[in-house]
């Protein structure tokens, strides 16, 4: 290959279509036209002296020297990015950035929208896109660059990735305001008696580790709604005489509405924190991102 022809704008081409495998899925990544894409695909393929990538049945398949360059390009892109990141300056005021951050539904509610409504006056230009979690997926989806930062438990994180702790959750027991039985000091006994709501992310569980955990002393609570969402929770036990166990910060502003109670039996927390790719590490805006963040939950705590 003649370097002397080579064009960058050509292999960020080259790493969308090998992250999409779909010309008119790469020329939207790339916010081009699908025949600008076709052409660029047709000089690299003159440049590599290989077809790079062949039509299938659904989209295109690499070929083994496709497949071959990928790593190695993945990391040229991503030093020149962190380069070009590492010599700008970032003015949250005035600079024109796009964000995707994945989280659960709790987190969104709770430490998503409260981000947001800080970039609203402290970064009017930058754009939010909230994606759900998908940890499985996680790590090619930041890759790919899909997703800039996910908020969840550090935990469970796929190796290789950065993370940063946030705070520690814990849970509360809930129900409606005068509910007849909820109170300081109640007792398990009475607390598996009482009509619960639980949640359960793949929808259709009717069980979680507390009912392990009640189990154990010979206790089995009353389970009358299953729900995929933390979302609902809260809006269905406030209207009526249900009680659920829920992340503490789920109760902000709803304290006219519900009322809380510690947990009769010990119920580990969980940790949530910040997770990021080693390719945005140094982007100013991203740090700058972070460090909100972080400045966001110290100021709650």
């Amino acid at each position: 290959m003649n370097s002397k022809r080579l064009d960058l704008n050509l292999l960020v081409t080259l790493e969308a279509l090998l992250a999409e495998q779909n010309v008119t899925k790469a020329a939207a990544r790339l916010h081009l036209s699908q025949p600008a894409v076709s052409a660029q695909l047709s000089r690299l393929r003159d440049l590599f002296d290989d077809p790079l990538l062949l039509p299938a049945q659904r989209g295109m398949t690499p070929t083994a020297k496709a497949l071959e360059l990928a790593g190695p390009l993945q990391q040229a892109l991503d030093q020149v990015r962190a380069t070009l990141a590492s010599h700008g300056s970032f003015d949250p005021l005035t600079a024109r950035l796009t964000l995707a951050i994945a989280c659960t539904d709790y987190l969104q509610a709770t430490l998503a929208k409260r981000l947001i409504l800080k970039l609203r006056t402290a970064a009017p230009g930058m754009r939010v896109a909230l994606r759900n979690l998908d940890i499985p997926g996680l790590e090619a989806q930041m890759t790919r660059g899909d997703v800039d930062l996910a908020l969840m438990t550090p935990q469970a994180a796929p190796p290789g990735l950065r993370s940063r702790h946030l705070f520690d959750e814990r849970y509360v027991l809930i129900g409606r305001r005068g509910h007849p039985q909820l109170r300081a000091g109640i007792t398990a006994e009475r607390l598996a008696g009482l009509e619960h709501v639980i949640v359960s992310p793949l929808g259709g569980g009717f069980a979680t580790p507390v009912d392990e955990a009640l189990a154990l002393v010979g206790l089995k609570r009353n389970v009358v709604l299953s729900a995929a969402s933390f979302l609902l929770v809260p809006e269905i036990v406030a209207e009526s005489d249900f009680v659920a166990l829920i992340p503490a910060r789920l109760m902000q502003g709803r304290a006219d509405r519900l009322q809380s109670v510690e947990c009769p039996f010990p119920l580990d927390g969980f940790e949530v924190g910040m997770v990021w790719h080693e390719r945005n590490h140094g982007h100013p805006g991203q740090r700058w991102l972070r460090e909100t963040l972080l400045a966001l939950v110290g100021a709650q705590d």
